[in-house]
């Protein structure tokens, strides 16, 4: 072959390879943006649950703890109301009578880890897997239940701390955005009661803790609150009940086969 046609058809051959590398550059598949809504989607992690109902779950985590939580209990046995405990496994083991109370009186008990254990850093699966079977154990011991709930600490997750809760049998529940009281850090009673008081909506799920050293701050907002989210007309379900009725009218609205 005459050395002008080798030379023409290398560089045919060159075009077309550097044509299709550009190609292949520009459609690559890009990563994914993993959003609040991409989690929402896949149903791997709960923010809230909106619906036209006024249904609501309060969601109390760091627990047990032998003075707040009791009269904590008190006051959602007053209202008639019910709600789910995130609790720390080491804290049932000092408490598990309060744990009991929970259990009796109703309200669901979920998975918090067992050390508080904060997953903004690398931890193990191994670790966390721990975590939340030593707490696991604890809370079958004492109510009886197995949990389908898990709350990190913080709120802090990842990729691999969502697929080492559902290879455990968990769903990722965390709160409303509008809807942290932050009364971990006592900002006191009053910005308590109007951080929930002027954001509820239909479907939230409130944070509040019934765990926060020397502070009775989450305990009185509450006496203002419930009475006045029943006055409007809210029904404080656990955690459970909130997503077992979003699913029921989702089936609901399907059209039949």
């Amino acid at each position: 072959m005459p050395v002008f046609k080798t030379a023409t058809l290398i560089g045919m051959c060159l075009s077309i390879a550097v044509a299709t590398s550009g190609y292949k550059e520009q459609h690559k598949e890009q990563p994914v943006r993993k959003t609040r809504a991409y989690y929402e989607e896949r149903e791997e992690v709960v923010w809230e649950v909106p619906m036209k109902e006024k249904l609501i779950a309060l969601t109390f985590d760091d627990g047990p703890n032998p003075v707040t939580t009791p009269k904590i209990l008190d006051l959602l046995a007053a209202n008639e109301v019910k709600s789910t405990f995130f609790v720390i496994g080491k804290r049932m083991d000092q408490y598990p009578d309060v744990v009991r109370r929970e259990a009796k009186e109703g309200h669901e008990v979920a998975n918090h880890t067992y050390s508080h254990l904060y997953l903004n850093r690398r931890i193990s699966k191994q670790r966390l897997a721990e975590e939340l079977a030593r707490t696991e154990e604890q809370i079958v011991k004492l109510t009886g239940k197995h949990s389908s709930w898990f709350r990190p600490p913080g709120g802090f997750f990842n990729d691999s701390v969502i697929r080492t809760a559902r290879e455990h049998g968990y769903t990722m529940v965390l709160w409303s955005w509008h809807q942290d009281t932050k009364d971990w850090s006592s900002p006191g009673t009053r910005k308590i009661v109007d951080r929930v008081l002027n954001n509820v909506r239909n479907g939230d799920i409130i944070l509040f803790h019934d765990h926060v050293a020397g502070s009775m701050q989450t305990v009185q907002a509450l006496e203002t609150i419930l009475p006045e989210l029943r006055r409007r007309g809210y029904k404080m379900v656990t955690v459970s009940e909130l997503i077992k009725h979003k699913k029921s009218n989702t089936m609901q609205g399907k059209p039949p086969a």
